[in-house]
């Protein structure tokens, strides 16, 4: 893990950028000695796995069927 000032990583930040590109090693960046940011490499999600809290809602209707006499009022806003 590399430890830059403020100063450092603004004169160099497409290096480091370049550098966390290619080895993937996270950057953490001071002011005063004092840690303020972390730069890491981008970690993509899997856009497959279902939510959490929105993989439990059940849809216990077909939203796409279209609507009966009875349940369309016919008013327009």
């Amino acid at each position: 893990m590399l430890v830059v000032n403020t100063h450092e990583a603004k004169t160099n930040l497409s290096a480091l950028l370049a550098k966390i590109e290619q080895s993937g090693e996270e950057v953490i960046i001071c002011r005063n000695g004092k840690p303020i940011a972390d730069l890491r490499p981008h970690k993509r999600k899997n856009r497959l796995t279902a939510h959490p809290v929105m993989g439990k809602i059940q849809i216990n209707y077909d939203p796409t069927e279209t609507l009966s006499e009875d349940e369309w009022s016919g008013e327009t806003i």
